[in-house]
């Protein structure tokens, strides 16, 4: 039965009798509606859809229907199929004591004499009649009719609304059609029919009955006109009656996945996966990292040790080569500490930060050298310690994914190891040498890959037998079943087992033979030949069916030997070693690519790049990356080949060839020869694409580091210090900006005190300072501000913005300082001891941070009720105050900074991950102090980055402590205090990692406070901190125990702190303790104790560089958006004229830099024509110019216009060789494009147009010039189509641009434009008017489409990608999105899944000026546009409507103009 999730499938029920056929007034058959549409076909004439059969359509129109829940236990299924039953018995029993019988209707006089009832219905049958009264009583409510009343009624939508109201399924696809918004009329309808009571039972069964009583039909129209059929809410009463039956049967609690969408769970990390998280008392990343794997503490002791001392030498194969000369001659000590840090991390479970904090001794090399002796000093030590350090930080986390991808290698081979078992077990006699020499010389995934493919190549038939086997093993350990056939054998097998496989031998030496020779492995094989010829040979081998004749079997022979060639993994090996070493690079370009990439585009210094050697991608990991974005745009194909390659074939072929000299020897070496070329043609594809595959992840691994350097710097700053303050104060910051700078745009302010709290903000209109020599007054709110300053005593003032304005602000910022004398907080002066105060400083500062928060709906959380550029001011008071706190709190968002030009050419998963592990080590440096932790938002959001934690165990750990009812005292109450009622918040080995980064203020009045608990000394180490204390105050034994006897274990480092004694641990010798650590208990704490120490002097101190100052290239990359390789001097610009002088004109670059063009750089004939500037340029025209001078600092620039100097082009520094270049094709290519143009602009005239928005610019360079700009902005340029056209480019979406045909009509010459602008089929009167209406129009309705919670950002098939994994996980449901059409701009896809079993469907959508059209339907916004497009899938099911409208017809499918 066909159906339709958007409507209630409960209400198509009925009993067995309703199927049957129904007669009309004749007796005769008729059709009933329901049939008619589940036998009806889909209408859908897609072109890609034209052989779609019935059962296709059929199959899409079920995938629409809602099932009922089902429990996933089959005992429970059983128990409610049972409930149900008996209810259905009930109500049936029920009904038919309700009804009346025969005598009853005669007593009341509703029988007519001589006339009999109407058969009757059946009594257990459940109607499926809607609100109309003119529906067919048993029409089922399918895909085709799913709103079929608001066609007839305009009440579609509201009797779904009703069918939810009334407890009913309703729309089961809630979540895909959500609750629209109806017109006025239909509200009123939904309300009016909320107040309706349920019937009761007496007055439906009654009219029921009426069909029985006799009357005539017209008289039974009569009274069910006035007083309905009362079946209206039959249905929903049975479904509400099951529900409550369900849930008063059913005993168990509510869980969260009876409430939640499993997609909810999963967000919100609420899953059972998520508590087993929580729960295991194991890192967090630690466990996230190693899913997929097997868990090695599975192994044996033994196991364990071996696989340890293997994996140590894998990665220090890998790492030791990558650290240069820094480690020269320390490879075994390296080795040591790579094993060493394994057992850290895969044994004891500690995480990297803790590695570098509590046992940084074992990453260093320490080396006792001896001293020359001096007499002069001779109780100087004899030794002195050379330290160095074998592995960073950084190396920490590369290690650690490395050992990953360890573990990936290690199971892969063991799956091979196994598979080869299996065999030997089945074939006592089994015996490949293959597996026997590689398995274990394997070293990179890459060959063990080969191994296995070898493998599946060689032994697929056995293979498939043992799987066979196993399953019936299975099988038969279950039920008995007996034993199936053996599996179907594939082509290669069938080859292996018949004649053919004779021939292959014939070729005299075997695959792995030949790659021995070719690799140098062991003896020579030599080739021998047959004494027959290939063509003799091979009609001796003849056979029916499949060997009819002598070439059959040659084709098939010599097809089989060059697979074995090619799957050869002895072979594979050699070749990788000989790309490796011998690969050179070409980029070859297109057709395509000829066309698009001119000397100004990006991927020009690749276009010609010849002989590029591998080792270069080393220093220019972008390169490569760009190179293959430019092959998947089709611009460019990367070729690799080999270095000398005739050389290395030929000595190939000497390999497989045989010294034989007979004509039958020549014949079999011609073969031979032709089929290692053809081998060699198919490891040239694998390898060539294993090997870019593994270069690009380099590549993007290179770049990602580079960026986690960057972040890394950029959380390396401590909080702003005022004057005479200590490092890691809080300041107080007044925060000011002018936004974009634009006249009508206010000063906003905001300030935030050392506490976080926004007290005050508020607009600035005039700050600038006047002239009193030109009368010109000082701003009218330099006194206000000045008065704000006095008051509220900022110790800095914080500016920027995202234009050179803000520059200007700046300045004028600290004249007003300067004149009004305005003071920072006063401090004390050790040297002159006395207060002292400095002018107050102002810093422009980096807004990076700001631009994203003000812009996020956090912001407008966190800070209601202020404008944007407010928010965007306390965002920059916030970084002031500590830069890694906002930072963290971007989240994910963090991705769209730039730390590096490239990082949009990796993936965000995986510059996210990098970004983590610089955010994870910053935030273990500082430490977070717990109890900020629980009660302040920002400090809890760091916790997730602990040592230990993650965001699960963060939050199960702030949640405990909060139930705790109070503030942590001690350290150890994280892993709970049972006989205080405290549960623990970690576990023991959770504890452990992060014990040390987390802090406890020293509080002297609470007596169970520890001072080392305020420390970054581990609680391992208390003790040796407390015998350096004791030490330190010269205690002997019994000082120490009368201490402890009186104050507890902390009480000997309290006196230290109560007596200011901290200083007396520099007299110590460090040294003796770390020997006698090392002698009696084995331990390296050389490093440790040097924390220690000092710990005890100055707990957690700030350890990270002073608040950084933007130096001048980053003030003008965050002002103008450019950077020094984007704008650069010789760079031929647009400008625009800002004013006309007569020796020279003031212009405005496109990035907000003012420019200046002397008298002198005028075009030359100017000067011959004594033109002024005033007679050739106006205000706000745009002309060419080329710059001359570029100040970053004071952003200004130089321009000219000579002409002789616009005649040069400006050329991009080009990073290859001599040889690396292929000047010819250059020059050929540049022939053909002059002669193209040349061609091309003798039919065409040059126009200029004054418009500021006019650009002589083709569609290449306007995408580029557009690509930095926003959605929505546009550039009017000429047309190919002549002076009757022009074209408007505007930007749809990053990397989305659509070009707008315009046909001028009306013109008084060739060169004016037009009186009468057309589009398509609407006319506008100017170019502005045509701006505003269609462009800006469009692109509103873009920004509305991209707003909306159905909109997906990424590609048509990640939103497949998504739709089907919603489906999956939720099975009954089916849900749409939409998401943007990069090919066809101005268009979107709507993508909708019809249910988990059904396909997904793609309608395009296109954006008009007045809203959206879809399948020729015009809809004025986005809800209108869903409202619409769920009428049209009721009313024509998946394929949509046949529109005529414009580019859109064929089922829906879209006709874009070019």
């Amino acid at each position: 039965m066909a159906s339709n999730p958007y409507f209630d499938t409960a209400a198509q029920e009925a009993s067995e009798e309703e199927e049957e056929e129904e007669l009309d007034e004749d007796g005769n058959p008729t059709n009933r509606p329901g049939r008619k549409i589940r036998d009806a076909d889909m209408d859908d004439s897609s072109e890609e859809d034209d052989d779609d059969d019935e059962e296709a359509a059929r199959a899409i129109r079920e995938g629409f229907i809602v099932d009922e829940d089902e429990d996933d236990e089959e005992e429970k299924a059983r128990k409610r199929q049972e409930r149900k039953e008996e209810r259905k018995k009930r109500r049936r029993e029920e009904a038919e004591d309700d009804m009346l019988d025969d005598e009853d209707l005669d007593l009341i006089g509703e029988t007519h004499g001589g006339e009999q009832r109407q058969a009757k219905e059946s009594k257990f049958k459940r109607l499926k009649r809607g609100h109309r009264e003119d529906r067919a009583s048993v029409e089922a409510r399918g895909v085709q009719d799913i709103f079929s009343d608001e066609e007839e009624g305009g009440e579609g939508a509201g009797a779904a609304a009703r069918a939810r109201a009334f407890g009913g399924y309703g729309d089961e696809m809630d979540d895909f059609i959500e609750q629209d918004e109806f017109p006025d009329e239909d509200g009123e309808r939904l309300r009016d029919d909320l107040e309706i009571r349920q019937p009761s039972k007496s007055g439906y069964t009654s009219l029921q009955k009426l069909k029985e009583s006799g009357l005539t039909e017209a008289e039974q129209e009569d009274i069910m006109g006035a007083f309905g059929e009362g079946n209206e809410f039959e249905w929903a009463l049975a479904v509400e009656k099951d529900i409550m039956a369900d849930e008063a049967d059913s005993g168990r609690p509510t869980e969260l996945k009876d409430v939640f969408e499993p997609s909810q769970l999963k967000e919100k990390m609420l899953t059972p996966e998520d508590d087993l998280i929580r729960m295991t008392d194991v890192p967090e990343r630690f466990q996230l990292a190693r899913k997929p794997y097997k868990d090695i503490m599975d192994l044996t002791e033994e196991e364990q040790i071996e696989r340890s001392a293997e994996e140590a030498k894998w990665i220090s194969n890998i790492m030791y080569p990558r650290q240069g000369r820094r480690l020269d001659n320390l490879r075994e000590p390296f080795e040591q500490a790579v094993a060493k840090v394994l057992h850290f991390m895969n044994v004891e479970n500690l995480e990297p930060p803790y590695i570098f904090q509590n046992r940084k001794d074992y990453l260093i090399h320490t080396e006792r050298i001896a001293r020359t002796p001096d007499p002069r000093y001779p109780d100087e030590p004899q030794h002195e310690m050379h330290a160095e350090k074998l592995i960073t930080q950084t190396n920490l986390w590369e290690l650690f994914d490395f050992d990953l991808q360890y573990r990936a290698f290690a199971e892969k081979r063991e799956v091979i190891r196994n598979s080869v078992a299996a065999l030997k077990e089945a074939n006592p006699d089994f015996e490949d040498a293959v597996f026997d020499d590689l398995v274990p010389a394997a070293a990179e995934i890459g060959e063990l890959q080969d191994i296995q493919d070898y493998l599946n190549f060689t032994y697929s038939q056995q293979l498939k037998d043992l799987a066979l086997d196993a399953d019936v093993d299975g099988a038969n350990g279950v039920n008995g079943a007996p034993k199936r056939a053996r599996g179907a054998r594939g082509v290669w097998d069938k080859i292996r087992a018949g004649p053919a496989y004779h021939y292959v031998r014939a070729f005299g030496i075997t695959a792995d033979a030949f790659a021995q020779n070719a690799s140098s492995v062991g003896r020579k094989h030599y080739t021998e030949d047959i004494q027959s010829r290939p063509d003799d040979f091979a009609d001796t081998l003849v056979q029916d069916p499949d060997y009819r004749t002598g070439a059959d079997v040659m084709t098939s022979g010599k097809a089989m030997f060059v697979e074995e060639l090619a799957m050869s993994p002895r072979l594979r090996k050699h070749m990788r070693v000989l790309y490796a070493t011998n690969m050179l690079f070409d980029a070859v370009r297109t057709d395509k690519g000829m066309k698009q990439i001119d000397i100004d585009h990006q991927y020009y210094e690749f276009k010609y790049l010849r002989n590029y050697d591998i080792r270069a991608f080393v220093d220019r990991p972008e390169m490569f990356l760009r190179m293959l974005e430019a092959e998947e745009q089709g611009l460019i194909e990367i070729k690799i080949r080999l270095q000398n390659e005739r050389r290395l074939r030929d000595e190939l072929r000497r390999g497989i060839e045989s010294d034989g000299l007979s004509e039958a020897a020549e014949q079999w070496n011609t073969l031979r020869r032709e089929a290692l070329e053809k081998a060699l043609q198919k490891l040239h594809v694998v390898i060539t694409k294993g090997l870019k595959d593994h270069l690009k992840n380099q590549c993007e691994n290179k770049i990602a580091v580079i960026c986690r350097d960057e972040y890394s710097r950029k959380l390396d700053q401590a909080p702003y210090k005022p004057k005479g303050m200590v490092l890691g104060t809080t300041p107080r910051v007044l925060a000011l900006s002018n936004g974009a700078g634009e006249r009508v745009d206010a000063i906003c302010w905001a300030y935030v005190d050392e506490n976080g709290r926004v007290l005050e903000n508020g607009k600035f209109g005039d700050l600038r300072l006047g002239n009193q020599e030109k009368y010109i007054p000082d701003g009218k709110d330099i006194a206000p501000f000045v008065e704000l300053v006095e008051r509220r005593k900022p110790d800095v003032i914080a500016v920027s913005g995202w234009s050179v304005e803000a520059k200007r602000l700046y300045r004028d910022l600290q004249d007003i300082v300067e004149l009004h004398k305005l003071m920072s907080t006063a401090y004390e002066d050790p040297d002159e001891d006395k207060e002292v105060s400095d002018p107050l400083e102002v810093v422009m500062i980096n807004d990076e941070v700001a631009r994203l928060y003000h812009a996020l709906p956090r912001a407008a959380i966190d800070h209601p009720g202020v404008p944007p550029l407010t928010r965007y001011c306390i965002a920059l008071a916030m970084y002031m105050q500590n830069p890694m706190k906002e930072y963290a709190a971007l989240g994910d968002n963090i991705t769209s900074i730039t730390f590096d030009p490239n990082q949009q050419l990796i993936p965000k998963a995986k510059l996210k991950k990098h970004l983590d592990t610089a955010m994870v080590d910053m935030v273990n440096l500082v430490g977070i102090d717990i109890n900020d932790a629980i009660n302040d938002k920002s400090t809890e959001n760091l916790l997730q980055y602990i040592c230990g934690l993650g965001q699960r165990k963060a939050g199960q750990m702030i949640k405990t402590v909060n139930g705790w009812g109070h503030e942590m005292i001690t350290r150890g109450q994280l892993v709970g205090d049972m006989e205080h009622g405290l549960r623990p918040s970690v576990g023991a080995k959770c504890f452990e990692n992060c014990a040390s980064f987390l802090y406890i203020m020293y509080d002297q009045t609470e007596n169970d406070a520890d001072y080392l608990d305020n420390t970054r000394i581990h609680p391992e180490d208390y003790d040796i901190a407390r015998k350096i204390a004791a030490d330190a105050l010269e205690f002997d034994e019994e000082d120490i125990k009368t201490e402890v006897d009186h104050g507890g274990p902390g009480a000997v480092v309290r006196k230290l702190v109560a007596d200011d004694a901290q200083d007396k641990v520099n007299d110590l010798l460090l040294e003796q303790y770390a020997e006698q650590l090392e002698t009696k208990f084995g331990q390296h704490k050389r490093a440790t104790l040097e924390s220690i120490r000092a710990e005890l002097q100055n707990p957690f101190e700030e350890l990270r560089r002073n608040f950084t100052y933007l130096n001048s290239s980053e003030t003008f990359t965050m002002l103008t958006g450019e950077t020094e390789k984007t704008l650069q001097e010789g760079m031929i610009i647009s400008v625009s004229v800002r004013r006309t002088f007569g020796d020279h004109l003031e212009v405005k670059l496109d990035c907000g830099i003012d420019g200046g063009i002397s008298s002198t750089e005028f075009p030359e004939d100017m000067e011959k024509n004594g033109l002024e500037a005033r007679q050739v340029w106006q205000s706000n025209q745009v002309i060419q110019a080329k710059i001359t001078h570029l100040d970053t600092r004071k952003l200004t620039a130089q321009l000219t216009m000579r002409e002789q100097e616009l005649r040069k082009p400006f050329k991009r520094e080009m990073y290859h060789g001599v040889d690396e270049w292929d000047d010819d094709q250059e020059a050929r290519d540049t022939r053909e494009m002059k002669k193209a143009t040349s061609n091309d602009s003798s039919a065409r005239i040059q126009r200029v147009i004054k418009h500021s928005l006019y650009r002589a610019f083709n569609s290449a360079q306007a995408e580029a010039e557009l690509a930095k700009q926003g959605r929505g902005d546009c550039i009017i340029r000429p047309s190919s189509k002549g002076t009757d056209h022009l074209v408007i480019t505007w930007k749809v979406h990053d990397g989305v641009f659509k070009h707008e045909d315009v046909l001028e009509l009306d013109k008084e010459n060739e060169f004016s434009v037009g009186k009468t602008l057309r589009v398509d089929k609407a006319t506008y009167s100017d170019l502005d008017e045509l701006i505003v209406l269609h462009v800006k129009a469009m692109a509103k309705k873009v920004d509305e489409m991209m707003g909306d919670d159905r909109y997906q950002s990424g590609t048509k098939q990640q939103a497949e990608a998504w739709l089907t994994t919603y489906t999956d996980a939720n099975p009954k449901r089916s849900m749409y999105v939409f998401c943007i059409d990069r090919s066809y701009p101005g268009y979107f896809h709507l993508c909708f899944k019809p249910g988990r079993d059904a396909g997904t469907f793609f309608w395009p959508v296109k954006v008009i000026p007045s809203g959206f059209q879809l399948q020729g339907n015009k809809y004025p916004d986005m809800r209108a546009l869903k409202n619409g497009f769920k009428l049209l899938v009721a009313n024509h099911g998946t394929g949509g409507v046949k529109a005529h409208g414009n580019g859109v017809a064929n089922g829906g499918r879209a006709v874009h103009a070019r």
